[in-house]
């Protein structure tokens, strides 16, 4: 029977024996979606959607880490494993969002409506989140070492803040564009039947997912290693694998391949 074990120290990454049957209940829906984002991508050839695809390749990984560490709660690569592919997968989904907007803009023809430049969005937002990709993967890495423990949830709550700026300014970006293409369509989206508005909706509900998760994430490690959500395993189902496989399901639904031929016409025009 499991139990929960420190390390060799004697200090507990674990507060508590990981459920295999939840990690396997999420290993197969990871595993379902991720397997078809990446058909859709090898189908769709949309080069632009392979962070989210391989996000979802994350989640299995992490998931799959953590029941191997169910019985391994003394041991430490399980658990940095399952700690650094959970955490950072959001921000590869999030990469995708970024560069799904500009190509919505660039498809309704709307450069003009946008606050940010449309050479400067994917740019600025995918630059933010691999700066934030690398300062929760090294924070998260800390974690791990009992003397640096505090310090590795500092950097790591660090990067969760900046993501979550990142995508607040993200979120003003979209919807000030949207504002202003409903008060004044532009001729494409008028003449064609241009997708933007069923795509920024799913852009926002994704935003929405990841903006939860990652406004969880700065509550469990500003609550510190002895913060009730660190020590109890039902609140990372709950706000973090919920909410990143109803996104993943959201993308998948609204696939933003169907954008591709208005992007070959617009940049014809």
């Amino acid at each position: 029977m499991a139990k929960l074990e420190p390390l060799a120290g004697g200090y507990y990454v674990w507060h508590y024996v990981p459920s295999i049957a939840a990690a396997v209940i999420f290993i197969i829906l990871f595993g379902v979606v991720t397997t078809y984002h990446f058909w859709k991508l090898f189908k769709t050839k949309v080069r632009f959607t392979i962070p989210f695809a391989i996000g979802g390749l994350f989640e299995v990984i992490g998931y799959a880490a953590r029941v191997g560490a169910s019985n391994n709660t003394g041991k430490l690569m399980p658990y940095i494993i399952q700690s650094i592919f959970v955490l950072l997968a959001p921000i590869l989904f999030a990469a995708a969002v970024y560069m799904v907007l500009a190509r919505i803009i660039r498809a309704a023809n709307g450069e003009e409506y946008s606050p940010i430049r449309i050479q400067l969005i994917t740019k600025i937002f995918v630059s933010c989140d691999i700066v934030t990709f690398f300062i929760q993967g090294g924070g998260a890495g800390l974690m791990a070492e009992s003397s640096l423990t505090k310090m590795g949830q500092d950097i790591v709550l660090a990067g969760l803040v900046l993501q979550i700026v990142t995508f607040v300014l993200f979120v003003v970006t979209a919807v000030t564009f949207a504002r202003r293409m409903g008060k004044a369509p532009t001729a494409a989206t008028i003449q064609s039947d241009v997708p933007w508005k069923q795509h920024l909706y799913s852009l926002y509900t994704v935003s929405a997912m990841i903006l939860i998760r990652s406004i969880f994430r700065v509550v469990e490690y500003g609550l510190g290693n002895d913060g009730y959500l660190l020590g109890h395993e039902w609140p990372t189902y709950v706000f973090d694998a919920v909410p990143m496989f109803f996104a993943m399901v959201c993308f998948a639904i609204w696939y933003p391949s169907e954008l591709q031929p208005f992007l070959k016409t617009s940049s014809s025009a």
